[in-house]
């Protein structure tokens, strides 16, 4: 059983934040409708199940960047092939699923016309970029409306837009009442301060259309009011929702490591440098060789800031980028005046190193906030102090709240793939009582790594799960099906990796892991369509294996 100390307790509360660990009326309500869906969908496939002993299926993405987004929405299409879409009550995704789930959730009833949605979504991916005005109007939306900018809002709006190929506005509570047709989705994220404890309760959070909240520890706000300013779990000051490009950002932040998505991001404001640094030079009748040499001199002061901040973390000399600081300053404003209110920095002290980055960041305002009413500046501060998802807490003082939560103001939310690569946990709630866990894996390392790590957590956590064993399976040569089958309490949990023997070839596994890899830019049009095709028959070749599994829990559910 699940009886390990929560970080959270039961308190009385207002009705603002819920503190239990039920699920919400909503979720309850949809749970006894998709059933009945889900009763007629085993009834065409020849399992015949009385009301209350209908298997409760999670299906789960993994994450993997782009991979992971086409992935799933190829093995989705091979749900829906094989007749089995129908019969999955919850879907759950970490990192590049969750963009597909995003894009899928736009139409109310995708699972029922997937094919003209998938292509949608598929030619979408294959058209043009979102345009740089688009971008700058939303990064401006972002500074304007919002208390709190981290670099979850510029990694959104740079870098999500050139997987996701456009700005989704729209918001996750619009969803309430319209996927009835649909499995339940659910947006996994962890709590980065929770992060250095991972084997504790208060890590693991998630998002649904109707709440935002801590998986097992049973803290729950309005998903519409996730973000907003709370004390004493009474909101205090409303901000707005965020949209789906924003819950993109959030929940696909792990592309692989942090060089990569530091060079990702810096290359992004790169080119938006260049953009807006044109439209001053042309406002001002400057030449576009003198626009590109100015924004040059601007991008190489960012990455030169960067680079220091990353110095001192490694105790390296400070010397070099604060020279080029220098030049490009002076070359960038033909200035020198402000040269003397820098302090020293040659040093390792951080007093110094902080008072530099604010007068630097000072110089770059003046030169910009003339035409971007200073969002450059936000932008860079966002950079330097690398803050990802930073919210209000709406635990913010409350009673019978932890004392390491009930401090903090803020909490600073990230990709659920830095801790685990799969939402296994949100999906082993003990109160959402799932039956069977379909686990695709989108991963791009070890096949079985978030699998067994999965296993240790949840042991570590006394969270009923299945014994993983896959000591005497090859790693690098995994076929497209195994089965961890549950006992008692646990849930039977399919393994179904990406890449295998089965739908690659063994001859050929190497070369498919070699063409999609998560560490790369956008996928070209010509590798999109064999993705989601492979994808695909890791569910159509198992049909009967799945539906062999289904009636084993049904007999199970019946004994």
């Amino acid at each position: 059983m699940q009886n390990k100390v929560n970080i959270f307790v039961c308190c009385s509360c207002s009705s603002d934040v819920r503190i239990g660990h039920s699920l919400n009326t909503q979720e309850e309500t949809f749970v006894k409708t998709r059933l009945q869906t889900v009763q007629e969908c085993l009834k065409n496939l020849g399992i015949v199940c009385s009301p209350d002993k209908v298997p409760k299926i999670a299906l789960l993405g993994s994450g993997g960047g782009e991979r992971a987004m086409l992935g799933l929405l190829g093995s989705l299409d091979g749900f829906k092939e094989t007749g089995l879409l129908d019969c999955v009550l919850y879907l759950s995704g970490v990192s590049g699923s969750t963009w597909c789930m995003a894009s899928l959730y736009q139409d109310s009833d995708w699972s029922t016309k997937l094919d003209s949605v998938r292509e949608k979504i598929i030619q979408r991916l294959k058209g043009p970029a979102v345009s740089w005005s688009e971008i700058g109007s939303e990064l401006m939306k972002y500074y304007l409306e919002k208390d709190l900018l981290s670099l979850t809002d510029i990694w959104a709006v740079l870098v999500v837009t050139l997987f996701v190929k456009e700005i989704d506005n729209g918001k996750l509570s619009q969803q309430r009442g319209h996927n009835d047709k649909n499995p339940f989705p659910i947006y996994t994220v962890i709590d980065k301060q929770c992060r250095q404890r991972l084997h504790e309760r208060g890590v693991f959070f998630e998002i649904s259309p109707y709440e935002a909240g801590y998986s097992l520890t049973g803290a729950f706000v309005d998903n519409s009011m996730f973000g907003s300013q709370f004390e004493k779990g009474s909101m205090i000051k409303d901000q707005p929702e965020m949209d789906m490009l924003y819950l993109q950002g959030l929940c696909g932040s792990c592309l692989a490591d942090g060089e990569f998505i530091i060079k990702l991001i810096l290359q992004e404001i790169k080119k938006f440098f260049h953009h807006i640094t044109h439209e001053k030079e042309a406002v001002c009748g400057k030449t576009s060789q003198e626009g590109t040499a100015s924004a040059d001199a601007g991008f190489q002061i960012l990455v030169s800031l960067v680079e220091m901040h990353l110095s001192v973390l490694k105790e390296k000399d400070l010397s070099v980028q604060e020279t080029t600081i220098r030049t490009k300053l002076k070359e960038l404003t033909g200035d020198e005046s402000w040269l003397v209110k820098m302090a020293n920095t040659t040093g390792d002290n951080f007093i110094n190193i902080k008072q530099f980055t604010l007068e630097v960041l000072k110089c770059l305002k003046s030169w910009f906030s003339s035409w971007w009413d200073g969002i450059l500046d936000a932008i860079i501060k966002c950079v330097m102090e690398w803050i990802w998802g930073r919210k209000y807490n709406f635990l913010y003082k409350m009673e019978g709240v932890h004392a390491a939560i009930l401090k903090s103001e803020t909490r600073d939310y990230e990709d659920a793939g830095i801790a685990l690569n799969s939402p296994y946990i949100s999906m082993l709630r003990q109160e959402r009582d799932v039956d069977l866990i379909i686990s695709l894996d989108f991963s791009g390392g070890h096949h079985f790594e978030t699998l067994t790590y999965a296993s240790e957590i949840c042991g570590d956590l006394d969270i009923p799960f299945p014994e993983v064993d896959v000591s005497s399976e090859d790693p690098k040569k995994p076929k497209d099906f195994y089965v961890f089958e549950g006992k008692g309490e646990e849930p039977t949990v399919i393994h179904i990796p990406l890449f295998n023997t089965v739908n690659c070839g063994a001859d050929k596994l190497e070369e498919w892991r070699e063409k999609y890899t998560t560490i790369q830019l956008p996928y070209s049009a010509e590798l999109i369509d064999p993705l989601v095709e492979v994808s695909g028959k890791n569910i159509t070749n198992n049909k009967e294996k799945l539906v062999k599994e289904i009636q084993k829990i049904f007999d199970r559910k019946h004994k």
